[in-house]
């Protein structure tokens, strides 16, 4: 009977707490979505079709256009992007009107390692806390020390080691430590 209801308790967390789309998501917390590497983007002008582009973010970040070149899209939002087009390319066409949209999210990856079924990255689409990260990897192995789990999580120069015990989560005792992974997370399962 315990094992069923820790099942549903995964399925709950799994299912229910990932249920809203991620747009809908930011918009409750009142966060924009940061554009990193990786981001594909479209920018349609309005009134001239030959500017209007699908731009992908490159490795290091920026993006190409006609008319203005390169420009630094990692780290801003889409309205800051959109801001800083319609200022560039307003040399050469009066008042633009211009829309930019992401049209595939690509950078915000996390990474599951260790003792777990499909190790890997897996590209976040919506949000997702430790217990379903775990869940995309197909589950812990019977080898995992499931009490010893880290997330690591680079904070700007430094690395944040965050602990998660497997059981006292599922078993309602540390819901705390099912924390909200964030870009670039590493899950450690030893």
């Amino acid at each position: 009977m315990k094992k069923v209801a820790i099942l549903y308790l995964i399925l709950f967390l799994t299912i229910g707490a990932g249920s809203l789309p991620a747009a809908e998501e930011k918009a409750e917390s009142g966060a924009d979505y940061i554009i990193g590497p990786g981001d594909i983007l479209d920018v349609y002008t309005w009134g001239d079709q030959s500017l209007t582009r699908t731009v992908a973010v490159l490795p290091d970040g920026k993006i190409t256009f006609p008319l203005i070149g390169v420009l630094t899209a990692t780290g801003k939002t889409v309205s800051g992007i959109k801001e800083e087009l319609e200022e560039k390319i307003r040399t050469y066409i009066p008042d633009p009107v211009l829309s930019v949209e992401v049209r595939q999210v690509n950078s915000l990856l996390i990474y599951v390692i260790g003792r777990v079924n499909n190790p890997g990255k897996f590209v976040l689409n919506s949000n997702v806390n430790v217990l379903q990260a775990l869940s995309m990897a197909g589950g812990l192995n019977p080898f995992a020390k499931r009490d010893k789990i880290k997330v690591f999580r680079q904070a700007g120069k430094k690395t944040d080691i965050l602990l998660f015990k497997y059981d006292d989560v599922v078993e309602n005792n540390r819901l705390e430590q099912n924390v909200q992974l964030q870009r670039g997370d590493v899950v450690v399962v030893p």
